[in-house]
């Protein structure tokens, strides 16, 4: 028989009390009566929760490339991969609501738009895609503006992987080194040289042989799941205007254009 350890919590933490569950079932607060609007509002809370655990990631990553201890930053941007995987599966989901569905409550977002999520623009200031604009939806929040700001004016994982290669003794020119950071990334031949010559002699430079890819998964699947976010707008609402004032597909679309790591995938056609 039981003796009832497991199953009496008087004074003791239980799951629901380590993961604060009650607090998190009951962040769930639709303004309408549809039903679909529990499902947009699931899958939007829960990737600013794998938004949280990738900047986590990166945020570790970066400090490990600039302490040179590469081993457990791969393990990081690996995790970061993954991540991005299961952001790419949520549009599966939310693929399910048709354009009625999604009508039926969008009235209720208001103004709400995920142009406005701040992890999300701290995810592209931490890969390198700066724009101090960007700001500005965020002016509301001194708290939130201020980590802001420190995001996009310190070195990026891009920036911070510059700097790697040069102490290794690669030619990476002074004005990537001590370029303005909180400016996006342009690429230079300095930059494209040092990864040729790594690629051309990978198991010279193994452990940066190995970071270039961990970067090109990064860039790979986050491409994949901006590609699915647009291709799930449009197939919801068309070329309507976002609740937040943008564009919409065409927004999501010209966002795909930009490359975090451009160097990486000219070195594929310099080889």
């Amino acid at each position: 028989m039981s003796s009832g350890a497991h199953t009496d919590f008087r004074g003791e933490m239980s799951y629901a009390d380590y993961l604060a569950l009650d607090r998190l079932l009951d962040a769930q607060h639709p303004r309408s009566e549809s039903h679909d609007e529990l499902l947009f509002i699931t899958i939007h809370q829960a990737s600013e929760l794998w938004l949280k655990l990738a900047l986590h990631e990166l945020d570790a990553a970066i400090a490990k490339i600039r302490a040179d201890d590469l081993s457990p930053a791969f393990k990081m941007t690996a995790r970061v991969t993954r991540i991005f995987a299961q952001l790419i599966q949520s549009w599966d989901v939310l693929s399910t609501m048709t354009p009625a569905d999604y009508l039926s409550f969008r009235e209720s977002l208001g103004k709400s738009s995920g142009f406005q999520s701040y992890q999300y623009r701290l995810l592209e200031f931490a890969l390198g895609n700066k724009d101090r604009s960007l700001l500005a939806p965020h002016s509301h929040r001194p708290e939130l503006h201020a980590r802001l700001v420190a995001m996009l004016e310190r070195p990026s994982l891009y920036d911070e992987s510059h700097r790697l290669l040069a102490r290794r003794g690669l030619p990476i020119a002074s004005e990537v080194l001590e370029r303005d950071f909180s400016e996006s990334y342009r690429r230079h031949d300095s930059v494209r040289d040092a990864w040729v010559a790594i690629y051309r002699d990978p198991d010279r430079y193994w452990d940066l042989y190995e970071l270039a890819e961990e970067l090109v998964d990064i860039e790979d699947s986050f491409q994949q799941w901006r590609f699915r976010h647009m291709t799930t707008v449009k197939r919801v609402i068309g070329f309507r205007q976002g609740t937040g004032g943008t564009a919409g597909v065409s927004y999501l679309r010209q966002r795909l254009d930009h490359v975090f790591f451009p160097e990486l995938w000219e070195v594929r056609t310099s080889l």
